[in-house]
């Protein structure tokens, strides 16, 4: 079909052919694309939303509470921006030796641009890290992980990928694949939206470190959520211009995980405010008499807040054991952060404690800075 004033390309010499293919599985191909048309709109009358990933799935969790935040001793990020767009960043990153943690020292590097991030480091001891995330399309992310020892054997390397359809996402994984005997570790994830509310999902982990060694486990995952902003889907479009499901930020976000070993991991997240976000994380303990020790049967509970403020980000959060803990980021200049982490422990009577700067410089000067985003214009009198 071609549109006002376009003309209809001319017929190719195999025109003829692709009509009698065409014709000859019509009448196979018709009524199943009929069903899943008929499907796929009654699946669109739901409202049904973009779920996300099962990786990401208690990421509003991870924002709050301190466990990839918190800090023990001292430690300084020096970091100088080379370029904006695109961007490329060194980071140099010290840490001094505390009592579960000795003296560290990081160097590491970013690339990144509009489909594609680049990032690698290399520590005191030699050992190298990289990461690399190539987004294909508005659905289609590939990862790549990989960590590289001096010592044999402890190497790692870990390919991943992930395809968000307009209702679902399936995300595969594996972690040092053998290509000729199919060892290693290997995940499969799903979730996909029942309601505009409800999603869930699986996550299995097939477990091939030898030939002879073959062992399965599937997690069963929940996530409900507030109902979406209908203007959501709104902002985002497929390549081909059509309308595409996007991910929303609710107002709040409970999840649920069911472990192969019994054990169930529940989580709550809501946004009170704009600068105001709490997380509650709940997980059993549940381990029979083996011998690796006595049976268990634990719980904790853990509560955190976020607060964000113009030049500060504070973090909190207590659990059922008695923990407490808190990390202030205070940024007095957009280049210059100071940060403190202190945690106590009331039922071992221990305590740590954590002081921290971030330094940033850059070779761009403050214009090409304001036009790349990474500062806000000051309004003049």
């Amino acid at each position: 079909m071609a549109y006002p004033g376009e003309k209809n390309p001319a017929p190719s010499a195999f025109t003829p052919y692709l009509d009698a293919v065409n014709g000859l599985f019509q009448p196979m191909t018709g009524p199943v694309m009929n069903t899943y048309n008929r499907f796929h709109g009654w699946k669109e009358s739901m409202g049904l939303i973009q779920p996300g990933t099962v990786e990401n799935l208690t990421r509003e969790i991870s924002q709050v509470h301190l466990a990839n935040w918190a800090f023990e001793g001292a430690r300084a990020d020096v970091s100088k921006v080379v370029s904006g767009s695109p961007a490329f960043q060194l980071t140099h990153s010290f840490a001094l030796g505390s009592s579960s943690k000795p003296s560290s020292y990081n160097f590491g590097a970013v690339f990144a641009n509009a489909q594609t991030l680049l990032q690698g480091g290399v520590d005191g001891s030699g050992v190298v890290t990289m990461r690399a995330n190539q987004t294909w399309s508005a659905t289609d992310v590939t990862k790549v992980q990989g960590q590289l020892y001096n010592k044999p054997g402890q190497s790692m390397l870990q390919i991943e990928h992930d395809h968000l359809g307009p209702h679902y996402s399936l995300s595969l994984k594996t972690m040092n694949p053998g290509l000729l005997d199919g060892t290693g570790i290997h995940f499969v994830s799903l979730l996909h939206s029942i309601s505009p509310r409800l999603s869930l999902g699986f996550e299995s982990i097939i477990q091939h470190p030898q030939p002879a060694i073959l062992e399965t486990s599937t997690s069963y995952l929940a996530k409900l959520t507030s109902l979406p902003n209908p203007y959501a889907a709104l902002a985002a479009t497929s390549p081909t211009g059509q309308p595409l499901s996007a991910p929303f930020y609710p107002s709040w976000t409970a999840t649920a995980q069911l472990q192969p070993s019994g054990n169930i991991q529940a989580t709550y997240h809501q946004r009170l405010s704009e600068k105001v976000d709490v997380a509650l994380d709940f997980q059993t303990l549940i381990q029979p008499a083996s011998m690796m020790g006595p049976a268990k049967r634990e719980a904790i509970c853990t509560a955190g807040a976020k607060y964000d403020f113009r030049m500060a980000t504070f973090r909190g959060q207590i659990d059922s054991n008695g923990t407490v803990g808190m990390l202030l980021e205070q940024r007095f200049t957009p280049a210059f952060a100071f940060m403190v982490s202190g945690e106590i422990d009331h039922s071992k009577n221990t305590s740590k404690f954590g002081v921290g700067i971030m330094i940033e410089s850059s070779t761009m000067t403050q214009e090409e800075m304001i036009a790349a985003g990474m500062l806000t214009p000051v309004p003049g009198p």
